[in-house]
């Protein structure tokens, strides 16, 4: 008899700075999740689409995208497309910078994601979430959705007022539509082990905000920016790098965080 979780841990992986590698942490930590046997999907919310295209999918080849899911009732089993990399992904397109003004007037706005997720829900053990670089509609749906949220945060340029604002999205949300929504904590990025200023950023972030702070670091490396190009994350690309390791960690150790939290 199968002892697995009917209900998938929905994390929402978000930070509304760019440049901090939140898109390459979605296709990582899905693939290394994916390894390790678990049912994986990824959703993109950022209408720029580098989910889709990094995991090999063209979204100006797309008709249908997570837009049509969220706007128009499309189902989502007719959306998602599987990939080379083990993981389900629901693509986006340009398109969906639109669905902010199409749900802004709409009742119920703040549970969309919920809602498909709610439908998917047997079919997955994660379902992750690539948030859109902003604080809009979007970023609060999937907080709305979520069991709990991953922030990724490159260790040298560091905005912490950023951070701020994040959880102060994330204690409203909490008020408002999700009071079971967790902050699991901070996954450090474009991490260079050789610079103290690196490790004192990350204690500065801990102590300031009284976050966890995910280990390992992921470090910085050259074969990241290598992988999208090929449409497979680093762990397909650069099987043995120090980047993939790192992620297939971070993979087992959500995977002990979300077993404890049941």
């Amino acid at each position: 008899m199968s002892t697995r979780d009917p209900r998938p841990t929905v994390l929402a992986v978000a930070n509304q700075k760019g440049g901090v590698a939140k898109t390459t942490s979605v296709a990582s930590i899905g693939a290394a999740l994916a390894e390790l046997g678990q049912k994986v999907l990824l959703v993109d919310l950022d209408p720029q689409a580098c989910l889709t295209f990094s995991l090999g999918i063209d979204p100006e080849d797309l008709e249908i995208s997570i837009h049509h899911v969220l706007t128009k009732g499309v189902d989502a089993a007719e959306v998602i497309l599987r990939t080379e990399d083990g993981v389900d992904l629901l693509p986006a397109t340009i398109e969906l910078a639109r669905a902010e003004a199409d749900l802004l007037t709409r009742t119920g706005r703040e549970h969309v994601i919920r809602t498909v997720v709610e439908e998917l829900d047997a079919d997955y053990d994660w379902v992750l979430l690539d948030c859109p670089p902003s604080l809009g509609v979007l970023t609060v749906a999937a907080l709305t959705a979520a069991t709990g949220v991953l922030v990724p945060l490159q260790c040298e340029t560091l905005s912490h007022r950023g951070v701020g604002q994040l959880l102060d999205t994330v204690h409203d949300v909490r008020r408002f539509t999700n009071r079971d929504l967790e902050v699991w904590g901070v996954l450090p990025t474009l991490y260079d082990g050789r610079t103290n200023h690196a490790r004192a950023v990350l204690d500065t972030i801990s102590e300031t905000y009284d976050l966890e702070v995910i280990e390992p670091p992921i470090p910085k490396t050259i074969k990241f920016a290598e992988a999208p190009a090929a449409g497979r994350s680093i762990l397909a690309t650069s099987r043995s790098n120090k980047g993939a390791q790192a992620y297939r960690e971070v993979a087992a150790n959500l995977i002990t965080r979300a077993k404890r939290r049941r």
